[in-house]
Parts: structure tokens; C-alpha cells; sequence
């Protein structure tokens, strides 16, 4: 698994959990959807710190609580 599909991922789980959209977490992130398309849909080879940190504030949480979840502790993650 690439880390694009690890936030992609952790995303999804995020907006259902938090009962969400994706047009409202884009409103609260400041991320366009055209980008937030592109992580969504594995267009996006790699995802930017900035990014992952704008994702993290538009769920009301720190970088550290969005990061703190299974797929980004996995051996097999892709960090090329």
C-alpha cells in the first residue's frame, strides 16, 4: 500500500466515523476538489505533509491523531 492510499483510506474511515462529507471536510480544509479527487482516486502519487496536515484540521484533529491509526504503523507501507 502507497501512503497516498493510506490517507485515502484513513479518510473514508474518518468521514464515516465523523459522519461527514467529503464536500464538507473539503470547505473545512481549504483543500480543492479537484485535489481531494485525486488523493480519493489514486491519481495523486504522493500526498504532502501540508496536505495531510490542511486533511487533519478539516476533522477537527491533530496531525498526530489523524497519522495514529494501523495503516501508517504497517511493514508494508510504500514510502518510496
Amino acid at each position: 500500500m502507497t501512503v497516498n492510499n493510506a490517507v485515502s483510506n484513513r479518510i473514508k474511515k474518518l468521514l464515516k466515523e465523523k459522519k461527514m462529507t467529503q464536500y464538507r471536510l473539503e470547505i473545512l480544509s481549504g483543500i480543492q476538489h479537484g485535489s481531494m479527487q485525486c488523493i480519493m482516486n489514486g491519481r495523486n502519487k504522493t500526498v504532502r505533509l501540508n496536505t495531510v496536515m490542511m486533511l487533519a484540521r478539516g476533522f477537527d484533529m491533530s496531525l498526530l491523531e489523524f497519522l495514529d491509526d494501523e495503516l501508517f504503523r504497517s511493514d508494508e507501507l510504500e514510502i518510496d
